[in-house]
């Protein structure tokens, strides 16, 4: 048992007041579930929707199919109806639009009637709000306490809402009353709704991160608004650099003054950052870099989402040295897996890389609690009596790694930089010697960042006879895809890589060369893990499934294409 709803509508017409107000309810009510959002690039108009799903347990992504259809405007109903199914029902104004004859599932709510009635035509999403809670047979107190805590302080506002959503209820319920029987709820505790950027800042916050520097671009930009939400509570900086070189410069200023130091960015505003990136491989400077992909080339579809930077971030920054490539797969994971790339940062003292896309940066989910005693803090700095006298900041060790101290730590001891070629002491070189025993140094930090990267989840199937492949945001959507296709009797698993880079291949060639089918599912037009893997490996995989269109897939799409090719 799960229900599905849909809202859509212009932007401006208040679809995320909608169903932040909706989830966090459902959250607190002990429901598991998820909300994506499919928005255009413009501050109004346009066509714009969201899909909640309420499931049993933890549902990994949103459906196609429609239980409660939310039509702000005619649009809505048009382009959505056909998903709708014949028991589902339809929210609509009557004042604004009329449902065809033969459409007897509507339900109507005169939504800005009511809310002008209440005090205000803005509060029209209010009046949804409570017209949804009684087709799902949901009392309206839990929405009256978030509407009262988001409202503190602004006199009268809380009440108003608090009208606008009862009128919404009674509304509703002279057509349908608890009309839609609930999933069962969840018995693990208490639970957050977050959506991914809010996960990726908490991370970076509970992992020790100090400072912050970037400049907006979708849809990284809800991390920095995140961060700097909290820097009044918290011992984070976070500056809005005039740009993207200005902010990794910054970045790079704070990590070698001795912070741990973050930036995050999309494609086109990392393509400004490269000879940064370059600039830290160089110097050996710890450094996280968040890249939120999105389509591109150039400014592409701006709030749509893409796996199509991964080639760009392995090869970015002119020259060889080492870097970790690491990626967000799900609220669950991406809390530890950020921490894991700080750590890395500041024990390889290298550049790394954390992919997420807008799929996962604007997707909400209910989590459970995080873990943070599974967090790490280890600067890895050398103690006064563990280095060498006089200090070098690039000594030649057997692992690649120099012993790490910061500017000013220990009296008499300097810490010497240089972005040309150096020697161990720091001072510019051009021998040929020298430089061959540098370059050499940095790559073999690559040896010991292979041996910390984690194998690929399996899940289904111990013994499939098709493997679906992925990374990043496809986690949730090929583990129902994987789901499906063993509920129709095909013996079928998932190999889903967290780490990127250096490639972990273990399971690759353990399973590859058992399953039958293999299929790597991307959202990119190139299959771009496919060839790392064939290039890293020397394994191939049988058949790509690949989406470019700036829209994440859907379970049945996978499900389709994986029995269209058997």
């Amino acid at each position: 048992m799960e229900i599905n709803v849909l809202i859509g509508g212009a932007a401006g017409q208040g679809m995320e007041t909608i169903m932040n107000l909706l989830g966090k309810a459902l959250v607190r009510e002990d429901f598991g579930l998820i909300y994506t959002k499919d928005y255009m690039s413009r501050v109004r108009g346009g066509h714009n929707f969201s899909r909640l799903r309420i499931a049993p347990g933890q549902p990994w992504t949103t459906v196609e199919s429609i239980d409660v259809l939310v039509a702000l405007n005619e649009e809505t109903y048009r382009k959505h109806s056909q998903n709708l199914v014949p028991s589902g029902r339809v929210i609509y104004d009557p004042e604004l639009f009329s449902l065809p004859g033969d459409e007897s599932r509507g339900v109507p709510v005169e939504l800005k009637k009511l809310a002008e009635e209440a005090g205000g035509r803005v509060m029209a999403n209010t009046v949804a709000v409570g017209a949804l809670l009684v087709l799902m047979g949901l009392e309206t107190s839990t929405v009256e306490e978030l509407l009262k805590d988001t409202f503190a302080g602004k006199e009268g506002v809380a009440e108003k809402n608090i009208k606008a959503l009862k009128a919404g209820y009674d509304s509703a319920a002279r057509t349908c009353s608890a009309c839609f029987e609930l999933p069962a709820k969840n018995q693990d505790g208490k639970k957050l709704f977050i959506d991914g950027n809010q996960v990726v800042g908490m991370a970076a916050l509970a992992s020790g991160c100090r400072f912050l520097s970037a400049y907006p671009m979708t849809p990284a930009t809800g991390i920095m608004n995140y961060l700097a939400s909290k820097s009044p509570d918290y011992p984070v900086i976070v500056e809005q650099a005039e740009d993207e070189i200005a902010a990794i410069n910054m970045a790079l200023g704070a990590a070698y003054a001795g912070v741990r130091a973050m930036t995050c960015t999309s494609g086109g505003g990392f393509s400004l950052m490269a000879e940064g990136v370059s600039l830290a491989g160089m110097t050996e400077t710890p450094l996280v870099i968040v890249v939120g992909m999105r389509p591109g080339p150039a400014t592409g579809l701006p709030t749509r989402t893409e796996q199509a930077d991964l080639e760009f971030i392995l090869h970015s920054g002119h020259g060889e040295f080492p870097r970790a490539v690491l990626s967000a797969t799900s609220h669950d994971d991406a809390f530890y897996r950020l921490n894991k790339a700080f750590e890395l940062a500041d024990r390889y003292q290298t550049p790394v890389f954390f992919l997420t896309d807008q799929n996962f940066a604007d997707t909400h989910r209910s989590v459970g609690l995080y873990d943070f005693s599974r967090l790490g803090y280890n600067r890895f700095l050398a103690a006064e009596s563990n280095f060498e006298k006089p200090y070098k900041r690039y000594r030649i060790t057997e692992s690649g790694i120099s012993p790490r101290i910061l500017p000013g730590q220990y009296e008499g001891e300097t810490v010497l930089i240089d972005s040309d070629e150096h020697d161990e002491k720091g001072n510019i070189i051009e021998d040929a010697s020298t430089r061959r025993t540098m370059v050499d140094k940095r790559m073999r930090k690559l040896n010991g960042m292979a041996e910390e990267m984690d194998e690929p989840d399996l899940y289904g199937d111990p013994h499939p006879e098709v493997l679906l492949i992925g990374w990043g945001s496809t986690y949730g959507v090929i583990r129902e895809a994987v789901d499906a296709l063993i509920a129709r009797g095909i013996k079928s698993a998932m190999l889903h890589f967290s780490d990127l880079w250096p490639l972990p291949q273990k399971r690759l060639h353990s399973l590859l060369a058992e399953v039958k089918h293999s299929f790597c599912i991307e959202n990119n037009a190139g299959g771009q893990l496919s060839k790392l893997i064939r290039r890293e490996s020397g394994l191939s995989i049988n058949s790509n499934i690949l989406k470019y269109d700036g829209r994440p897939f859907l379970p049945d799409e996978i499900v389709k294409e994986v029995q269209n090719d058997l």
